[in-house]
């Protein structure tokens, strides 16, 4: 295997993408914080003491998908053209779905999972005080087209 992001001498450095051309990429990730059932019900009251959790939680993962380069090292500053946070309330959790879109030279992966994971994180923030237990669990990604490799889907998601 080689590895992409070492240089001859082993040492980490960022791919030059510079003659690729731009394309149409698209990555979508999923995420889930497990919540007691007083949280979840808080939940879907809207009575969580520190204020509309979703609301909160959709903003945190699409800010945090334009701010992966600042977390990630050898992360390339791309144009996040399109970012879709969903949020749904499942019976014991907060199921998470990010979609990232640009047009550019290299993949949105990492800014789809990071999307999810900040979002997640936003929310065990805000339930944290009335729900210590809260967890946040299988980030992964789901899907990603476009680009050199193409299309893939996570063959265990096949509604990705």
């Amino acid at each position: 295997m080689k590895f992409t992001h070492l240089n001859e001498d082993g040492a980490a450095y960022m791919v030059d993408v510079t003659a690729k051309n731009p394309t149409v990429r698209q990555a979508s990730a999923v995420c889930r914080v497990d919540c007691s059932p007083e949280v979840m019900q808080a939940l879907r009251d809207g009575t969580v003491p520190k204020g509309d959790v979703l609301a909160v939680a959709r903003v945190a993962g699409i800010s945090a998908a334009k701010r992966v380069p600042e977390l990630l090292p050898l992360a390339h500053t791309i144009g996040v053209h399109g970012c879709a946070v969903d949020l749904s309330l499942e019976d014991d959790h907060v199921a998470i779905r990010a979609t990232v879109r640009t047009a550019d030279r290299t993949g949105v992966e990492m800014e789809a999972l990071t999307s999810v994971t900040v979002a997640a994180l936003a929310i065990v923030d805000m339930v944290k005080g009335v729900d210590r237990s809260a967890r946040i669990r299988e980030a992964k990604i789901v899907a990603k087209s476009g680009g050199r490799s193409g299309d893939w889907v996570r063959p265990e998601d096949p509604q990705a």
